[in-house]
């Protein structure tokens, strides 16, 4: 069977691209503007920047078809940044506890872990999934505010209010889209692990062997082993092809 390969893949010097890495300089200068002179409306203008940006990338991407590999590298890297560093500066400066980093780091670390088990059995990382989109906004919703509620008045009091529950829903969130990744993760490799059995029989009976992104399961139709083209590449796929600018790399 023809395999098409997606000719954006590749490609690096894209409109997408560039604002990915546009977000990635402005962390350090996030970071600056909240612990150096605590120019919080400045920061919160580059964080703004990022949230913009994030969304337009994503638009032009499919818009003008340059999804590629580089970018869905490059995109969520950013998202997990600009959390990180927004996280620290709220906890150097005591408008949050070290606690709510803490649950949040813990989560991509588990994530983290996980991908050396994938990539034993030939996947890459997983595709984003709603959840986890979901998770990432809440949370970069929430930072601008919590920033603003150590003004006083009434402003800084519903800023308080307000992203306090975008913080708290934004975590439970990010912690559901880690489960939902597990599950994912789970069913993928024991569908590796069926291939590979299903493989052996037929190996020790001299037949030849089917690939198994062409079996019925749909765990075959994500995640992108390394010894086999995912489904989504093919023409006319309809699972996500692992290029795909806004998920196609590790969870949020």
């Amino acid at each position: 069977m023809a395999i098409e390969m997606d000719p954006a893949g590749d490609r690096v010097w894209t409109v997408p691209n560039l604002l990915s890495i546009l977000r990635l300089v402005g962390v350090p200068v996030f970071l600056w503007l909240v612990l150096g002179p605590e120019e919080d409306w400045w920061a919160l203008g580059v964080l703004a920047f990022a949230g913009i940006s994030d969304w337009l990338d994503g638009k032009i991407a499919r818009a003008w078809n340059q999804t590629s590999r580089l970018g869905g590298i490059l995109d969520p890297l950013a998202d997990r940044l600009y959390i990180f560093a927004a996280l620290l500066g709220l906890v150097v400066r005591d408008i949050v506890p070290w606690w709510l980093m803490a649950i949040l780091v813990l989560r991509d670390v588990l994530m983290a872990l996980a991908l050396p088990v994938l990539r034993h059995y030939g996947y890459g990382p997983l595709p984003v999934n709603l959840a986890g989109k979901a998770a990432t906004l809440c949370l970069l919703y929430s930072f601008p505010l919590l920033f603003l509620a150590g003004y006083d008045h009434i402003v800084g009091d519903v800023a308080k209010i307000v992203g306090w529950a975008f913080a708290i829903w934004g975590t439970a969130i990010y912690w559901w889209a880690g489960l939902l990744y597990t599950v994912q993760g789970q069913r993928l490799i024991r569908h590796a692990r069926r291939a590979d059995r299903s493989h052996g029989v037929e190996a020790g009976t001299g037949s030849t062997p089917y690939p198994a992104a062409t079996s019925g399961d749909p765990g075959a139709q994500q995640g992108g082993r390394a010894d086999e083209v995912p489904r989504g590449r093919r023409s006319g796929g309809s699972g996500p092809s692992s290029s795909e600018r806004k998920g196609a790399t590790s969870p949020p």
